[in-house]
C-alpha cells in the first residue's frame, strides 16, 4: 500500500503510461507483499526538459514511494531490481533510467478516509 507517484515525459500513448503503472505495481505486489487491489498511484507527465536525470536522454521514469515503515532492506533491493526488469521489458526502458526513492513514515500518517488515521490505534 505504498503512494507512488510516478513521473514519465508527456506524450507518451496510453499503452506506454498502463506498462508503466503497471510495471510498478506488480514488482510493489510481488516483492513487498502487498495486496492486489492495494493501488495508490499518481502518474505526472511532464515535459523532457522538466525531467532532469544527470544528462540521460531517451525514455526515463523517477518514482518516489511514501509507505508505512518496516519492509526489510533485501525486499526494497528486490522492488528496485523487479521494476527495472518489468520496464525494461515493457515498455523499453533503459533500466539506467529508472530513479527509485522510498520515504516511510508511521501508522499515524494515513488516512484513507473520512479524516480517520485507519492504522493508528
Amino acid at each position: 500500500m505504498p503512494f507512488v507517484n510516478i513521473s514519465i515525459l508527456k506524450g507518451k500513448p496510453p499503452e506506454y503510461v498502463k506498462a508503466v503503472a503497471d510495471g510498478v505495481n506488480s514488482a510493489v505486489i510481488e516483492t513487498m507483499g502487498f495486496p492486489d487491489d492495494d493501488r495508490y498511484q499518481v502518474i505526472h507527465e511532464v515535459a523532457s526538459h522538466c525531467l532532469e536525470f544527470q544528462g540521460r536522454e531517451g525514455d526515463r521514469v523517477m518514482m518516489f514511494l511514501i509507505m508505512r515503515g518496516g519492509r526489510a532492506p533485501e525486499k526494497k533491493k528486490a522492488f528496485y531490481k523487479k521494476v527495472v526488469e518489468n520496464l525494461s521489458r515493457d515498455p523499453g526502458i533503459d533500466p539506467a533510467n529508472v530513479l527509485i526513492t522510498i520515504a516511510e513514515n508511521s501508522d499515524v500518517d494515513w488516512s484513507f478516509r473520512d479524516g480517520v488515521a485507519q492504522f493508528a490505534p
